[in-house]
């Protein structure tokens, strides 16, 4: 069974509340991969986890590049995660990737994109039916996360 964790962005942008969640999966030695549903939408965030930070960055790569296997932290469009990530994270209502060797799948969505939500939606539906365990975490207004379900 895969705990999930939906994040309801409503007080930031996906490139604002990434990277600390990225960094604290990374300081656990968790294995981490990057789910999106474009190329572009893959390039951007690849730029913008080097430079997200003028004291620090991510050191990243993405499924595109050589060497895909070896990184901590992949960004990928592929719904199986070439790194062996435990731990996925999925953005900008891409599809739900393939969860075999997960035990961790937090869910990304823009509270200000209706496609976002109708997805998050039913995304929570398929793996609550699933049976996986479910937790739903929404921004508060001085963008903290708060858990609501």
């Amino acid at each position: 069974m895969v705990e999930a964790l939906f994040y309801h962005l409503t007080e930031s942008r996906l490139e604002e509340a990434l990277p600390p969640l990225l960094e604290k999966s990374l300081d656990r030695g968790w294995r981490v991969s990057v789910h999106v549903s474009s190329e572009e939408r893959c390039a951007a965030l690849d730029a913008h986890l080097w430079t997200f930070r003028e004291d620090s960055f991510l050191p990243h790569g993405s499924a595109q590049a050589a060497h895909a296997e070896r990184q901590p932290l992949l960004l990928t469009l592929a719904s199986k995660a070439e790194n062996g990530a435990t731990v996925r994270f999925v953005a900008d209502g891409a599809d739900i990737p393939e969860l075999e060797g997960v035990e961790r799948l937090v869910m990304m969505f823009d509270g200000h994109d209706q496609g976002q939500l109708d997805a998050a939606r039913a995304q929570w539906k398929t793996l609550k039916s699933a049976g996986h365990s479910l937790t739903y975490w929404q921004q508060t207004p001085d963008r903290r996360w708060e858990k609501k379900a």
